[in-house]
């Protein structure tokens, strides 16, 4: 997915900008930036961060990155921020999101003059860059930042350093957030809540849908105001968000154990513990015991000092074998026991396949799943939240073409996504056969949408409902 942050302060914001991008490594794996202006004008550092902390990347770049304000990202695409000089003057740019109609834009940008993109691996063009050339067609920013809001199919937010200040602006439907922090001389713009806590910044403002604000170390300028409607991206607090980080008041941690709650609520199955998979499974499973009243076990442990979350290859064959080497398993919460195991969610199956083959193998005798959400039955269009090229990929879609076919209708498809259809059922009993699970049992949408708390229709559930 990728995370954003950025400060305007009347003192060196190099340290707060390195630790609070470096906040942000859970939402990326690829490449880690930073751009800050200060007397000599912009200095920016990018790095491959795939094998490599972010901080130990960007340790020797700290002192050519001195100024007063700066942004950076971790981003699982594209490097960026990229510096920019145009007739609205040089600025620094750093996006988050997903263009579903690059070529169209690409092909109008060509007709209105521009003349060249910077061309990267596999003929892509750089999206943030593309985004750049929009915001120039006009003849401000903030017209600039409308119109390239206006014109993207997909979802796109925003930081832009400039010489006075930052400008922040969240996508049009507030499928992924932006957090103003505020400290004595200094102001900062987060994806994440928590990013600015430790650096003494407290809550200050959250950008409604397509709201673009403007910030300085004085203080915070609204240019244009929120749009009423909003389909925040579900996900984040299943999956991608930080336990500390809260979302429209709705703090993540919290929300898991909701979550989990509700999974035990309609549950009757009997197990000697409720596990969860390392480490968004975990609140999930707390929840889920503390209702329930099985014990809440560890039964493999995550090996942190080589194998945090963020470090994982793009292929996805070396990922199944990364996500292995990660879980060391206690024989004595084992063998012989009946587990419960909570996942954040099934894409493929494949890592939790052979989990759960790896368990039996270690001598557990049941293993019982819940994943925290539905099955996942839609490609995201809005946001870069998995690595699958087809829906294909998902292991719902292969089930469901096992069954019917090449071409499914909608219509089909929607039956399939009902909890209470025999589609569903026969599915779910499909996959848990396939993957050799002893139960499976998803959480249901109703559940997930009561588990967050706030009103369902400001809320996106396109990859588990198809409903935009």
């Amino acid at each position: 997915m990728g995370g954003i942050f950025g400060v305007v302060s009347k003192k060196s914001c190099t340290l707060d900008v390195f630790f609070g991008v470096d906040y942000h490594s859970h939402l990326g794996t690829k490449r880690g930036g930073m751009a800050v202006y200060g007397p000599r004008g912009f200095s920016r550092a990018i790095h491959n961060i795939e094998n490599t902390p972010f901080r130990t990347k960007f340790d020797g770049d700290l002192e050519e990155l001195e100024g007063t304000s700066g942004i950076g990202c971790i981003s699982d695409n594209e490097p960026q921020p990229l510096l920019i000089q145009s007739h609205l003057g040089s600025f620094a740019i750093t996006t988050v999101g997903k263009i579903n109609n690059q070529d169209d834009l690409i092909r109008s940008a060509y007709e209105n003059g521009h003349i060249h993109f910077m061309e990267m691996s596999g003929g892509r063009i750089n999206s943030t860059e593309l985004v750049a050339a929009l915001i120039n067609q006009k003849t401000s920013i903030t017209e600039g930042l409308q119109y390239a809001q206006e014109r993207i199919d997909g979802s796109m937010t925003i930081l832009i350093l400039t010489p006075d200040g930052i400008y922040a602006a969240r996508d049009r439907m507030g499928r992924t957030p932006i957090v103003i922090g505020k400290k004595e001389d200094a102001f900062c713009a987060s994806f994440e809540s928590f990013a600015y806590i430790n650096l003494g910044y407290s809550d200050y403002y959250e950008l409604g849908p397509g709201e673009i604000v403007f910030l300085t170390p004085e203080g915070m300028e609204s240019l244009v105001p929120a749009r009423k409607e909003m389909k925040i991206c579900s996900f984040l607090w299943v999956y991608y968000g930080y336990p500390t980080s809260s979302y429209e008041g709705v703090n993540v941690e919290n929300m898991r154990y909701e979550c989990g709650k509700l999974l035990a609520r309609r549950d009757d199955v009997k197990s000697d513990m409720v596990a969860g998979v390392p480490d968004s499974g975990i609140a999930h499973a707390i929840g889920y015991a503390n209702e329930s009243g099985i014990p809440f076990a560890r039964p493999f442990i995550k090996y942190t000092p080589t194998w945090p979350r963020s470090f994982m290859p793009q292929n996805q064959g070396e990922r199944n074998l990364i996500a292995k080497m990660k879980l060391i398993p206690v024989d004595a919460l084992i063998r012989g026991k009946s587990m419960l195991l909570i996942d954040d969610s099934i894409v493929r199956g494949t890592q939790l396949g052979e989990t759960t083959e790896f368990l039996y193998q270690s001598g557990a005798k049941e293993v019982h799943i819940r994943p925290a959400c539905p099955p996942l039955m839609f490609g995201c269009p809005y946001l870069n939240f998995s690595r699958s090229n087809s829906e294909l990929d998902l292991i719902t879609r292969r089930i469901i073409r096992d069954r019917e076919g090449d071409n499914v209708s909608e219509e089909v498809l929607a039956d399939y996504a009902d909890p209470d259809s025999r589609n569903y059922q026969e599915m779910v009993e499909e996959i848990r056969k396939k993957l050799n699970f002893t139960t499976l049992r998803y959480h249901r949408l109703d559940d997930l949408q009561a588990s967050i708390g706030i009103s369902p229709c400001k809320l996106c559930t396109y990859c588990w409902s198809g409903k935009k």
